[in-house]
């Protein structure tokens, strides 16, 4: 995971002022209604990308807003979340993951991931298809009732054995005295999620997904975490009407083509009712 905010050469917005232009309530490439999907007259693909503004109404907190109030704004990263980090201080570490995951036990998923949800179930129903891909490292969208979510971030309900590489459900603390399940080694345990130095996962697929797409939506996302901040970017080079949902414009806002603002649990049950619709 690269976090452009960290490197200011990466970041081709710093020093300029975001202008965007007004948009109307209902945005026309947010539903579909493509010369792309005209022109391939087969079942439509819609491709969907989630940030923490999808769960952020569940109580599970941004890492970074416009307000300077995400985790990240209240936590070092490179203390917490980085393999150096992991292998200098792993009970620190993991005190901070454990405190996430009960906190995410303790959520629900609330309207956003139910109509994600319905979209999936409806939009296969008629013979279409979508793609969800999340950057969120929870469940609430398998919760919800999504059968098909792309964790390319890993899952915090999940410890990665660094010696055998297994992955395990796991919904308890985890200490540097965990044994692995599967080959018994103590102290090799850490969460199954990607750090920042780490290459995201199922960037293949994901890949594959976006040029097959007909709508690439991102919703409650920053634009400022690579590589799923220039997804946008890699939908338009392969023609793929864009849109962004989200609270706020993000950071790479001007890259798509429309947009809607507003609460995720009020937006995206209406997109997804219009987008069932057309």
């Amino acid at each position: 995971m690269v976090n452009r905010h960290l490197d200011p050469h990466l970041n081709p917005w710093r020093g300029h002022a975001l202008r965007i232009e007004a948009r109307p309530t209902v945005a026309r490439h947010c539903h579909g209604a493509s010369e792309r999907l005209g022109k391939r007259a087969m079942s439509r693909h819609i491709f969907v990308l989630t940030g923490a503004g999808v769960s952020a109404e569940s109580g599970l907190g941004t890492f970074r807003d416009k307000a300077g109030e995400g985790i990240w704004a209240k936590f070092d990263p490179m203390k917490l979340a980085t393999p150096q980090a992991f292998a200098r201080d792993p009970q620190t570490v993991l005190a901070f993951y454990d405190a996430r995951r009960r906190n995410l036990l303790a959520a629900r998923p609330n309207p956003a991931h139910v109509a994600l949800a319905r979209l999936e179930r409806e939009l296969a129903a008629k013979g279409d298809r979508l793609t969800l891909v999340t950057q969120n490292i929870d469940d609430l969208h398998e919760r919800a009732g999504s059968k098909e979510v792309v964790h390319m971030h890993g899952e915090l309900l999940k410890a990665r054995c660094q010696s055998c590489e297994a992955a395990h459900a796991w919904l308890n603390d985890l200490t540097v005295g965990d044994a692995c399940p599967r080959c018994d080694r103590v102290g090799a345990l850490r969460p199954d999620i990607v750090w920042f130095g780490e290459f995201p996962h199922h960037l293949h697929e994901i890949d594959r997904a976006l040029r097959d797409a007909d709508l690439f939506v991102a919703i409650g996302t920053s634009g400022a975490v690579y590589p799923a901040a220039g997804f946008v970017a890699e939908a338009r080079a392969f023609g793929v009407p864009t849109c962004e949902i989200n609270l706020e414009a993000a950071d790479n806002a001007l890259l798509f083509d429309d947009a809607l603002y507003g609460p995720a649990t009020e937006i995206v049950p209406a997109w997804v009712e219009e987008t069932l619709r057309t």
